[in-house]
């Protein structure tokens, strides 16, 4: 087996809490607009993939798509949090602005799949949005 194809072990239930507890604080640093304190979860090597928005590689990269407003801002309600080694699934719906001609916020159910980094960090964010069938 190569180095590629080594399995990661997976991270011990404290570094899973970890992360929990980290992915909890990310929601409500978005939520209250602070960068600074999202940007502090974030491993330096973070994948952020959205379909509303393009791919975000890096922290830096991840951080300047927030600033500027390339990833929509909207508020969350988390409805459920499930945790396994590496992995964290969020549930929940979100608020944002549909644009100029609404004045209500529209709500929109998601699901985050957040991976973990080591040290429980986040590594990595997959969000799908609940759409009605066509």
């Amino acid at each position: 087996m190569t180095n590629h194809q080594a399995r990661r072990l997976p991270p011990s239930p404290a570094v899973t809490a970890t992360g929990v507890d980290h992915v909890r604080l990310a929601y409500d640093y978005l939520d209250s607009d602070d960068l600074d304190g999202y940007g502090s979860l974030l491993d330096e090597d973070v994948a952020l993939d959205r379909p509303d928005a393009p791919p975000g590689r890096g922290r830096a990269e991840v951080l300047r798509m927030h600033l500027e407003r390339v990833v929509p801002r909207a508020r969350h309600a988390i409805e459920r949090i499930i945790a396994e080694g590496d992995r964290v699934v969020v549930t929940g719906c979100l608020w944002q602005d549909p644009g100029p001609r609404s004045r209500r916020l529209e709500r929109i159910g998601f699901v985050d799949v957040f991976t973990l980094s080591d040290v429980g960090m986040l590594r990595g964010c997959c969000r799908y949005y609940f759409a009605p069938p066509a």
